[in-house]
């Protein structure tokens, strides 16, 4: 099953919206995808119903406790199981360093036998750290947020970058996608960010499903669903369900 981890190195981008709605969308085809917050804002968590009040009851025990996914793990009231976080993640760099045991700690957890029944989507916090590379280690696809403005396509131009110098470790092109979030046609800004991410990055790696500007895709964090729950027959849930359609047609999810 599929691994993708959403990441940008700059906030306010349409991430964790993303990771949450990605989840309800693989949910809608009839799996059971596993959401995996590394965020110490919690923010997925929340919207999801499963803020712990302890860290070792989140993923924060995982690496600093060595304790096994499934022991963090909830099954929330939409049916998506989370492995929550906590805001102790902030100091996981601190505790634990980059070793090479460390950053892959996820991924070998990931891959054991009977650890993921279905798809898994990785909500990462804004900043390359310990949790941010884990993800990176363990994802089948890193997948880019990219609101339609200069600051957060700098964050994407960011993630090129890191991910062009973990090339001689992964010994292979680490595959990705760019999404345009927050799209609107009526803006200037939409089209241009659009042109300047045609000529940073390749074609095959610039999603074509956008994700447009809606007031319900905007409003429904704020009341814990997601939007296929919230409005289902929004722009926004077009617009996501496309999204899993078009990662399914290329290959990165059944």
């Amino acid at each position: 099953m599929a691994i993708i981890a959403v990441f940008n190195q700059k906030g306010g981008v349409g991430k964790t919206t993303t990771a949450l709605n990605l989840l309800a969308g693989i949910a809608q085809r009839g799996l059971r995808p596993l959401g995996i917050d590394l965020d110490p804002q919690a923010h997925l968590s929340h919207v999801f119903g499963a803020q712990p009040k302890l860290a070792d009851d989140s993923v924060y025990s995982f690496f600093v406790r060595r304790r096994p996914l499934a022991d963090v793990a909830v099954i929330t009231r939409s049916g998506i199981v989370m492995c929550p976080a906590h805001l102790e993640l902030s100091k996981i760099d601190s505790l634990l360093g980059k070793g090479v045991n460390v950053v892959t700690r996820l991924r070998q957890a990931l891959h054991q036998t009977g650890t993921m029944p279905g798809p898994v989507v990785i909500d990462c916090c804004p900043l390359l750290n310990v949790l941010s590379l884990n993800a990176v280690f363990a994802c089948d696809l890193l997948l880019v947020p990219v609101s339609c403005d200069f600051l957060a396509l700098q964050g994407a131009l960011q993630v090129e970058r890191a991910l062009n110098a973990l090339e001689p470790v992964f010994k292979l092109r680490l595959p990705r996608r760019y999404v345009l979030t927050r799209f609107d046609v009526r803006r200037k800004m939409s089209d241009e960010v659009m042109a300047r991410m045609a000529s940073a990055f390749r074609p095959d790696e610039i999603c074509a499903t956008r994700i447009r500007e809606s007031v319900k895709l905007a409003e429904s964090p704020a009341v814990e669903l997601d939007i296929f729950r919230h409005a289902p027959e929004s722009r926004g849930a077009q617009d996501y369900e496309a999204l899993v359609e078009e990662l399914v047609s290329t290959g990165f999810m059944s």
